[in-house]
Parts: structure tokens; C-alpha cells; sequence
């Protein structure tokens, strides 16, 4: 490099880009390598496993059904067919809750058996 006694900057002999204004340029690689993700090991699904979330599942369940009836103990009286009696209002939705589940589990078992009865033929 040759500096003129009357200039501040010194020349360049050789030609460099400036620098980019939102930061260093990044290199493009050339070559075709490709890298592959490492899989992580699968554990297999169990019954027991199963059996694990689905108690954990109703114990939660559980719980927030507790909470309902806890928040709920106003008295109401019942009249059903030719029975009269009270019970609290979350004790009434738990047992409407249960017969439903018990009419679907009904339902749903008749099904069943006509569909492997029709099987069998």
C-alpha cells in the first residue's frame, strides 16, 4: 500500500466488498452433503402404560367431579314417578351422569352382540 502525504486514507491495491449492513455474510456450501436427523428411540406403547394414563386421567376426572359436588350441596327436591325426595344438586348431576353412561353402555352392548352375532353367520 502507497499512502499520498495528502490524503487521510490509505489506497487499496486490491478490491474488498464492504461490509454487509445487517451483518456477516453467511457461505453457501458447495458441495451436495446432506445430514440426517438422528430418530430418537420409540419406547413401545404398553397396556400398562395404558392402564397408567387412563388412571391418572379418571383420578383427575375424579377430582373435578368432587370439587362440582362440593360446590354444589344446595338441596333440591326430586320428584320422580310416585318417589319424592331432596338431595344436593351435585349429587343429582353425578347420578344423571351415571345413568346416562349406564343406558350408553347398554345401547352400546346390544350393538355389539348383534354385530358378532352377524359375524358368526
Amino acid at each position: 500500500m502507497t499512502s499520498h502525504p495528502e490524503s487521510p486514507e490509505p489506497e487499496r491495491t486490491e478490491d474488498v466488498a464492504p461490509p454487509s449492513p445487517t451483518g456477516p455474510e453467511t457461505v453457501e456450501p458447495t458441495g451436495s452433503t446432506t445430514v440426517e436427523p438422528t430418530r430418537r428411540k420409540t419406547v413401545a406403547r404398553s397396556r400398562t402404560g395404558q392402564t397408567w394414563v387412563g388412571l391418572i386421567v379418571a383420578a383427575l376426572i375424579g377430582i373435578v367431579v368432587l370439587i362440582f359436588i362440593l360446590q354444589n350441596l344446595e338441596e333440591q327436591r326430586v320428584d320422580l314417578f310416585f318417589w319424592d325426595f331432596s338431595l344436593p344438586v351435585g349429587i343429582m348431576v353425578l347420578l344423571s351422569v351415571i345413568a346416562g353412561a349406564l343406558v350408553m353402555a347398554l345401547v352400546g352392548g346390544v350393538r355389539i352382540v348383534q354385530l358378532r352375532r352377524a359375524v358368526k353367520r
